[in-house]
């Protein structure tokens, strides 16, 4: 990738995060933007690195690239943004960024097979949108999602993810977390 490439890849991510994610986050009181700063704030207040720091803020990226509208859930629809979001970043990204982005979903799945209370901590958009992911995961899934190498990281993307839906919470601006993205980039 050369260096406009770059550029020009930095400046769309930016973009999209700051023009284009000011659409409702499912039945949340906060929109896209906010959901994505706070999950990237979120891994930075924890002393993340930057891969986890730039998967945190670009994990519903698909959400944006494929635009099916705020809430495609609530019409039946897995719009599988996990799996656009992947496709789209694996352009210029490398695994320690796209894989916790492609597997936050499972991790959710993961999640509700074998903790007893996380099913509880689910918004109702996800509980929603885990019935069209495929419900919580069976133990032949469990050991396989355990054997990734990624699993780790996107157990901890999906624990922001749920975590990060405050009305009102306060964090840095998109351009705040760009250096993060950019230091990611292949």
């Amino acid at each position: 990738m050369t260096e406009d490439e770059k550029t020009a890849l930095l400046a769309q991510i930016h973009m999209m995060l700051d023009d284009r994610a000011e659409g409702a986050y499912g039945l949340t009181d906060i929109t896209q933007k906010q959901h994505a700063l706070q999950s990237a704030w979120l891994a930075e207040r924890d002393g993340h690195p930057a891969s986890m720091i730039a998967a945190a803020l670009m994990h519903d990226i698909g959400h944006l690239v494929h635009d099916l509208g705020e809430n495609p859930a609530a019409q039946g629809i897995d719009d599988e943004h996990e799996d656009v979001g992947n496709a789209w970043l694996a352009r210029a990204f490398g695994p320690e960024v796209t894989e916790p982005v492609r597997l936050h979903v499972a991790a959710k799945r993961y999640l509700c097979a074998t903790e007893s209370d996380y099913f509880g901590k689910l918004s109702p958009d996800s509980v929603r949108s885990l019935a069209l992911q495929g419900g919580p995961m069976s133990t032949e899934e469990v050991a396989a999602f355990r054997a990734l190498p990624q699993a780790e990281a996107a157990v901890q993307l999906r624990r922001y993810d749920e975590e990060a839906k405050v009305k009102n919470l306060v964090t840095p601006p998109v351009g705040h977390f760009m250096p993060y993205v950019e230091a990611c980039l292949a």
